[in-house]
């Protein structure tokens, strides 16, 4: 096959070989795709077709599908069209974290019948991972590392990678043992082709060590292998085992699961919804908050409401109002985004906190006045009422202040009660600004109702 076919080629020619019953044509092809390019070939594939691409797959390619496929349905699919012998040979190549991640969620009788063929031993690592908290290191280590004792030598242990190399994930790092088997240095693969054959590990080992506790939230874990750059970082029990290590690949996809989490909190859904989801389901996904929404929005009708007269008496107000709290919404959003990816990437002490809160006063501040001063000289010359610029400008300036704050404030109130800052999503905050810039906005405009013309 030409490494220049495109994926629709590279589909055309799939499908011919399957057609035709060329298994060796349809070998070549596949050979040359990436685990993810053999992943999406198959979803896209005529559902005709499916059954017999998998068929056609070796061992190791069809745990490399299973393991890209992202929808668990799609990969207990694939799994229910191999049957149960062939299941468990893929199932036992698999890397035991995505492996443990599979079976999460699934009724106890499934996980029996999927396991019930596999290696003694992948069984009780993978049934190890499962009995540890979702989202934290020991759900998401893998056991497929390279350790040495300290007492090993240099050739000792070059000579267990290579006898190991293949079972490895990641060959960057050696973690280092003692007799307890407790984690007590780490080595670098470069370390060891420059030392010398006959040198002691514990000679030449970091034993300043960046680890974690296998209760570490993955967040956690996400943060440290971001700030020190590693590819993967060890995982330890209580008592300095070493008992895993977390690798970088798994730990983009926590980073874009938290991030879409995050997202859907912010949008005020608070539950996943996707492209496969039904529209009864994501409609009562998404009415709690909406309904909780509207009825703070009624405080704003009341306002308006309140305010009858003010409106009667200068309609010219009517037209700066959508338009200032339409930016005090945006702004203190603006502000929670902000919040909500620093919690993310960084530690917040109080000083930190300190810090933010000011920046984001300045922010406001800076912001306010110059949308104050553009939008009074607007008004000055629209209606020719200077009142009325000094009105709405004042307005606009004391609602950005105090919608930056507020968009900073609550997030920071709730990560301090233990509370997902990201449940102050936009939508609650912009609806709490709505009705604080009303009544800024009307209230300065009644004070100075009988100047305004």
């Amino acid at each position: 096959m030409s490494l220049s076919m495109n994926e629709n080629e590279v589909m055309v020619a799939l499908i011919q070989s399957l057609k035709e019953g060329k298994k060796p044509t349809f070998q070549t092809i596949v050979d040359e795709l990436q685990p993810y390019d053999l992943a999406q070939q198959y979803l896209h594939l005529p559902r005709k077709h499916k059954n017999k691409f998998i068929l056609y797959l070796s061992i190791e390619q069809l745990s490399d599908l299973i393991q890209e496929l992202e929808e668990k349905d799609d990969q207990l699919d694939v799994l229910h069209k191999l049957g149960i012998e062939k299941s468990s040979q893929v199932l036992d190549l698999m890397e035991n974290d995505d492996l443990a991640m599979l079976l999460s969620d699934l009724e106890p009788e499934i996980i029996e019948e999927l396991l019930s063929e596999m290696k003694q031993e992948e069984i009780e690592v993978v049934q190890n991972l499962m009995n540890y908290p979702s989202e934290t290191a020991g759900r998401i280590m893998t056991n497929r590392y390279v350790w040495i004792p300290k007492k090993y030598t240099v050739r000792e242990a070059v000579d267990k990678i290579k006898h190991f190399a293949e079972l490895a994930e990641y060959l960057n790092y050696l973690y280092v043992i003692d007799e307890a088997k407790r984690l007590v240095g780490v080595v670098s693969y470069k370390d060891l082709l420059l030392a010398d054959l006959q040198d002691k590990v514990e000679e030449i080992m970091f034993t300043r060590l960046v680890k974690v506790n296998v209760h570490t939230d993955q967040e956690e874990v996400a943060k440290l292998i971001s700030r020190y750059d590693f590819v993967s970082i060890p995982v330890i029990e209580e008592d300095e085992t070493l008992v895993g290590v977390v690798t970088v690949d798994d730990m983009i996809d926590v980073v874009i699961q938290e991030a879409n989490e995050d997202i859907e909190k912010l949008s005020a859904s608070g539950k996943a919804i996707d492209f496969n989801t039904k529209p009864m389901i994501a409609a009562y996904r998404r009415l709690p908050w909406l309904i909780l929404l509207l009825l703070i929005g009624l405080v704003s009708g009341s306002i308006i409401s309140g305010f009858e007269d003010t409106l009667d008496q200068v309609v010219a107000l009517a037209f700066f109002m959508p338009m200032i709290a339409g930016m005090t919404g945006n702004t203190g959003t603006q502000s929670l985004a902000v919040v909500v990816r620093g919690l993310i990437t960084n530690d917040l002490d109080f000083k930190s906190v300190i810090k933010l809160i000011l920046r984001e006063l300045w922010v406001g501040i800076i912001i306010g006045i110059v949308c104050a001063i553009l939008i009074a000289i607007i008004a000055y010359f629209w209606q020719g009422d200077l009142i009325l610029g000094f009105v709405v400008g004042s307005s606009l300036l004391l609602t950005l202040i105090i919608g930056t704050l507020a968009g900073t404030v609550i997030p920071l109130i709730l990560y301090k009660f233990n509370v997902d800052p990201a449940v102050a999503s936009g939508p609650l905050i912009t609806t709490i600004n709505d009705i604080l810039s009303l009544f800024i906005y009307f209230g300065l405009a009644t004070i100075f109702l009988t100047q305004l013309t």
